[in-house]
């Protein structure tokens, strides 16, 4: 009966202890947690923006900085031929000599600039347009707007990434140019003094970033290269431009359904990139369809590690037998996050409402992919990742009348993603005997490095 007693009064001794030993442990656990989520903080670029003078201080005009990438427009033709359009190294000349070379630009702006770095737009990582767009809402904590300055071949995903992640509602205009600095007929010095007129303008404020070449303002969202060559290769083919740039006028006559948010909550994005590191940024592929796809594609990408894909379906984001059956596996076995958009260049592809691929609505594939690489960075919800896709992504217009009236063009109802009606059995295609030659690239780049902050 003793022995009893003992073990019931040790059993109201030990308990309260062992409760009390596993909360100390918890909240030591939740300390040290918290003391690696500290030290695991983005450890943030910095920059050395060039400071307002005390003449830009009292001056009258707008101050417009130009971040300088390179590209074409900074592009110096080979052999000194005046007339290579198509031979030059893009990212030769330096920002500060070439807007030392406008004539007239004190008549719209007080101008700075910042070399970010010096080469053609493809050669960029995306941990380099990471540090870009941080360097962007740098100089914007100072100037009154910003201008950058590309290459063509991938401005307008540069672009759509910088309206992604700017947080600032200052003015940012992105142009380049389709012939070099330097060669006769030259569309980069023009080009230059009028992305600086739209920036000094303020006129797109609350735009997010837009993109002016050949005196048109067009939607980072919206534009897209349609031309390998001609100076008007830029367009937005379901919506067309947002203004024109004449002289001397700034001619807005629409707005994104962005700006409708001017001054609230809503305008931001949800991509804040001081709050990750740059290692965040995932693995993100396209796949193209056609006849008879076969689905190495998607195996090997996803092999390869690839976190999220977007396919450039046929008609409606239609995809072969093959791809499909590949994406299913991809998202079974690997949790692959997919977005359908559409090769054909306009329409739209809606999205089903649930699964893990995601409707693109009229982003191009370039641009999808962006929206989802930095989707991916944020999370690994799939839900998450589709309202972001179903509203900053699709940016339709949605205007409070008044307080109980809201005009909005938002789908109500899910609509489902079309089914593939054309399964292909894989057959083995003969090897064509015609040898293609690959074109040659218009925009070599030399082997700089970026400034590097």
């Amino acid at each position: 009966m003793t022995q009893m007693v003992k073990s019931e009064m040790a059993k109201k001794v030990l308990i309260p202890l062992l409760v009390l030993s596993l909360l100390a442990a918890m909240v030591g656990v939740l300390a040290r947690t918290d003391f690696v989520r500290a030290e695991e903080a983005p450890q943030l670029p910095t920059f050395n923006i060039p400071a307002l003078t005390d003449e830009q201080k009292t001056s009258a005009l707008p101050n417009v900085i130009v971040v300088a990438t390179g590209g074409t427009i900074a592009g110096k033709a080979r052999n000194d031929d005046k007339t290579n359009f198509q031979n030059y190294a893009a990212g030769t000349f330096l920002m500060a000599d070439m807007v030392a070379q406008l004539p007239g630009k004190n008549k719209i702006a007080d101008v700075s600039t910042f070399q970010f770095g010096n080469k053609g737009s493809g050669g960029y990582t995306m941990k380099e347009l990471y540090d870009l767009s941080l360097a962007v809402d740098a100089a914007l904590e100072i100037y009154d707007s910003a201008v950058v300055t590309t290459g063509t071949d991938t401005m307008e995903e540069i672009a759509y990434f910088l309206d992604l992640t700017v947080r600032s509602e200052k003015p940012v205009v992105v142009t380049g140019a389709m012939r070099p600095w330097d060669v006769i007929g030259t569309d980069g010095p023009a080009n230059l003094y009028q992305a600086i007129k739209v920036a000094g303008s303020a006129k797109t404020k609350w735009f997010g970033t837009v993109v002016m070449l050949n005196d048109v303002i067009y939607a980072a969202r919206e534009v897209t290269k349609t031309n390998a060559h001609r100076n008007d290769t830029f367009d937005a083919p379901m919506f067309g431009a947002l203004g024109y740039v004449d002289d001397p006028a700034v001619r807005i006559y629409r707005a994104p359904a962005r700006a409708a948010k001017a001054g609230t909550a809503a305008w931001a994005s949800p991509f804040d990139l001081k709050t990750i590191s740059k290692d965040s940024l995932p693995k993100v592929e396209i796949v193209y369809s056609y006849q008879e796809a076969g689905g190495g594609a998607i195996r090997g990408l996803v092999e390869d590690g690839a976190k999220g894909i977007v396919t450039a379906g046929t008609g409606a984001g239609g995809i072969s037998s093959a791809l499909s059956t590949a994406r299913t596996a991809a998202i079974r076995d690997k949790g692959v996050v997919f977005v359908s958009t559409t090769r054909t260049g306009s329409g739209s592809i809606y999205d089903s409402g649930s699964g893990s691929v995601i409707g693109g609505d009229n982003l191009n594939a370039a641009h999808a992919r962006m929206m989802l690489l930095l989707s991916l960075a944020f999370t690994n919800d799939v839900s998450k990742i589709r309202s972001w896709f179903t509203t900053f992504g699709t940016q339709d217009v949605e205007i409070s009348v008044d307080e109980n009236t809201v005009l909005s063009t938002s789908v109500e109802e899910p609509i489902v993603e079309p089914v593939v009606t054309e399964p292909t059995p894989e057959v083995e295609v003969p090897a064509a005997t015609d040898v293609v030659t690959e074109p040659v690239t218009t925009e070599p780049t030399p082997e700089t490095a970026p400034v590097t902050p």
